[in-house]
């Protein structure tokens, strides 16, 4: 009696790749040459508000070189950095918190500069692009609300955040995500409110197994910053 054929044996699905250090260090790369050509080129704009649209729309595209430069490098599959189907109900728990995200960061925000004094507007070209009209808000809002959040979101969470938890576990991968997040909008006093949007969408990505509800919650913290002010603006005019 022949030996059963092993080609009937069933077989053990594939393990689903991750990123890991490969992919931090060539995302990485790609960001900072695509960060250092913006910025030469974005200070030859002069209009503060156009400036603001190209710098909101070169922030996005900084996290999207990025993540494509992470991706090619292996595994080339979006869905093994996290872009995975949610559940609507999620994407709107994202939403929700995202709500929430902004007025703690403000919160932040005045500790920072009661701490260290410094008071700088470094958002002072998003606000007047904002302030430009319902075209150059319309723009605006595409710009920072849904290309920046969907970059960053993209290298920050998809990348960064999701290799750090698989190789060194939640808190450590979350915390130190956010950091670099952090760090990567500068010493002024959005970096604690990029810290905190950071440890938020980290967290989200981390229950979810998704960048989406990390996109809506960002995208809702970047709408918010952008329309709260110029509310406050037309109500003092």
């Amino acid at each position: 009696m022949s030996a059963p054929s092993t080609t009937d044996e069933p077989t053990a699905p594939p393990r689903t790749k991750t990123p890991g250090w490969p992919e931090i260090l060539t995302g990485s790369a790609a960001f900072l040459l695509a960060f250092a050509a913006i910025a030469l080129t974005l200070p030859l704009i002069d209009d503060p508000a156009t400036q603001g649209i190209a710098g909101l729309f070169a922030s996005g595209a900084l996290g999207l070189v990025a993540f494509g430069a992470a991706v090619l490098l292996r595994i080339r599959s979006i869905d093994a950095f996290g872009f995975r189907r949610t559940t609507p109900a999620r994407i709107l728990v994202g939403a929700g918190l995202g709500i929430a995200t902004y007025l703690l960061g403000v919160l932040v925000a005045i500790a920072y500069i009661t701490v260290t004094g410094d008071a700088e507007n470094v958002q002072a070209g998003y606000q007047a692009a904002a302030a430009g009209g319902w075209l150059s808000l319309a723009v605006t809002l595409i710009a920072g609300a849904v290309i920046t959040p969907l970059g960053e979101e993209a290298f920050f969470r998809g990348v960064l955040a999701n290799a750090l938890i698989a190789r060194h576990g939640a808190w450590v991968g979350v915390l130190v995500s956010a950091a670099v997040f952090a760090v990567a909008h500068g010493i002024n006093p959005v970096l604690p409110i990029a810290f905190v949007v950071g440890v938020s969408t980290a967290l989200l990505y981390r229950w979810s197994g998704s960048v989406w509800p990390g996109v809506a919650l960002h995208a809702t913290n970047n709408a918010t910053a952008f329309l709260v002010p110029l509310a406050i603006n037309l109500g003092l005019a």
